[in-house]
């Protein structure tokens, strides 16, 4: 029983990690793109079609490791 509870919390570390890294990729990328863009050309704001694509994968991510996350069945265990 005990490896079940060990192999359930190692996957929902797993998951809110890769969350993690998701939306810190996020945050430090977006003032990224929209630097290159104000240095290049300003003409056309192309910036406003991805930054906010992404930030609806984030909230995606985030429903899906947080609020919709389902508990894991793991290498077999929890089977029972």
């Amino acid at each position: 029983m005990r490896t079940n509870v060990k192999v359930a919390k190692a996957a929902k570390r797993k998951t809110a990690l890769g969350f993690n890294i998701h939306f810190l990729t996020f945050l430090v990328l977006t003032p990224v793109v929209f630097i290159v863009w104000y240095l290049t050309d300003t003409t056309y704001p192309w910036p406003l079609w991805s930054t906010p694509a992404w930030a609806v994968g984030v909230i995606f991510h985030y429903l899906g490791v947080f609020v919709f996350g389902k508990k894991t069945k793991y290498l077999g265990y929890g089977n029972e």
